[in-house]
């Protein structure tokens, strides 16, 4: 960490950023070693990081937000090629861009930062005036997110029911770039949920954030209300309502969109038929599905976010669901597959991606595992057709493994994921644990098993 408190990207271009996803290993980190230490948690080194992640986040708040408006312009974030120019690169266009996979990533990032606040307030109120902080960072930022201005160029698109990138060009003038990617999910991925025992450890920043809300009713005109609450009383921070997550679903679980048989694709099939253009002088830039290889020279033509399925999206994705599901329980139902007729509880949305994903690794009735494709002498020689591999992503439409076959930093979250889809068993048996400790190893999902 450089002392102003930027993290690199990676070691050829430290000035790149990557996903702001620290604070959410650390808590992850910190809730596995409490489950496993008799619920005592390692309070030492939860501060310690935090104090070192306050200062990425004011790094993130001071640097990557151009207009002062809590609208993030992360460049890179990971995604290569997902979009229309190279976000590493400067515009071709000039100007600069508004991203709704930024603000998302910002938005979970502040949600954390209040989860590890609270559990530190517990052991020392000093850390209480960060949880108001943190609830007011996220309040900020959820709201920008979710905001329908008077020249429409905001993020949430409202005709699609979706988020997009904004284009921001040096006349003052913008766009939106109409590509329905996985950078219009991720605002989906900042749902957190407290527990009415979490918040008692907080009363006077739960009550200073009461009346926060009281003087900026605006913030949550169209995001979901914190002080509704839920199941059990508990408190969901989320950046969309109940109206607009009916919408994001509606396109994330059709199946001529985001729902592969694999899991959740990283761009929308419509795009294979409808791919996106924008004109730049005589260059034609344009964006159309790709469920394997990829066929831009973005990154060296090395990557690919236009249409595989990548396993730590789709993990962030189940995580959401399920805290969702804790807060709205059986009462909220939406169709699975979109059109399908088939009503689950967002639980079973959640079990039903899982299941998709375990099965690229099963070997189906024929023999077969998706994941090796083509390659028959992994289909069908003995001595190599059960040494299964973690492929960094996997064919959109087949789940054929695509890319480096050992990236287990980028795949081994599927064992995780494929146990969501066996029984409570088995679940609790593969982490020689309870489902207590299962869960809280996924970092704030909770206990699935009821609304209870």
């Amino acid at each position: 960490m450089h002392p102003n408190g930027q993290l690199p990207a990676y070691e050829w271009a430290f000035g790149d950023v990557n996903p702001p996803v620290h604070s959410w290993a650390a808590f992850v980190v910190y809730e596995i070693d409490k489950a496993r230490n008799g619920g005592i948690g390692d309070t030492k080194f939860l501060g310690h990081v935090f104090q070192k992640l306050i200062a990425n986040f004011t790094w993130w708040s001071n640097r990557k937000d151009l207009s002062g408006r809590n609208v993030f312009q992360g460049g890179f974030l990971g995604l290569d090629n997902i979009g229309v120019f190279d976000r590493s690169a400067p515009l071709p266009t000039g100007g600069h861009m508004d991203q709704a996979d930024g603000t998302g990533w910002m938005a979970l990032f502040a949600q954390t930062m209040l989860q590890i606040a609270v559990e530190l307030a517990g052991h020392d109120p000093v850390y209480e005036p960060l949880a108001l902080k943190f609830f007011e960072h996220f309040m900020w930022i959820g709201s920008a997110l979710g905001r329908m201005g008077d020249r429409q160029d905001d993020l949430w698109d409202e005709e699609d029911g979706f988020f997009y990138d904004v284009l921001r060009l040096p006349d003052g003038s913008a766009q939106r770039l109409k590509v329905r990617s996985m950078v219009g999910l991720l605002p989906l991925c900042a749902a957190t949920v407290f527990e009415p025992a979490d918040l008692a450890r907080v009363p006077n920043a739960f009550e200073r954030g009461a009346a926060f809300l009281a003087r900026f009713p605006q913030l949550v005109e169209h995001i979901a209300l914190p002080r509704k609450p839920g199941i059990n009383g508990r408190t969901l921070l989320a950046v969309l309502n109940e109206e607009r997550l009916r919408r994001v679903l509606h396109r994330m679980l059709d199946e001529e969109e985001f729902l592969s048989p694999f899991g959740i694709r990283s761009l929308s099939r419509f795009h294979r038929d409808h791919p996106f253009r924008f004109q730049v002088g005589e260059r034609t830039c344009f964006v159309g599905y790709h469920p394997a290889e990829s066929e831009s020279g973005s990154f060296g033509g090395n990557s690919n976010w236009r249409g595989p399925v990548w396993m730590p999206m789709n993990l962030l994705i189940v995580r959401a669901l399920f805290n969702l599901y804790r807060y709205y329980g059986d009462g909220f139902a939406i169709e699975c597959p979109t059109g399908s007729g088939r009503w689950l509880t967002l639980q079973q949305v959640a079990a039903e991606i899982a299941h998709r994903i375990f099965t690229i690794f099963h070997r189906s009735p024929d023999g077969r595992r998706p994941l090796y494709g083509g390659t028959e002498k992994f289909q069908t020689d003995p001595h190599w057709r059960d040494l299964v591999l973690f492929y960094e992503y996997f064919h959109g439409d087949n789940g054929a493994g695509i890319g480096a076959s050992h990236q287990t930093g980028w795949t081994g979250c599927v064992s995780l994921l494929s146990m969501l889809s066996g029984s409570p068993a088995t679940m609790a048996s593969a982490i020689d644990g309870s489902w207590d400790q299962f869960f809280a190893a996924m970092g704030g999902i909770g206990h699935p098993g009821s609304s209870s």
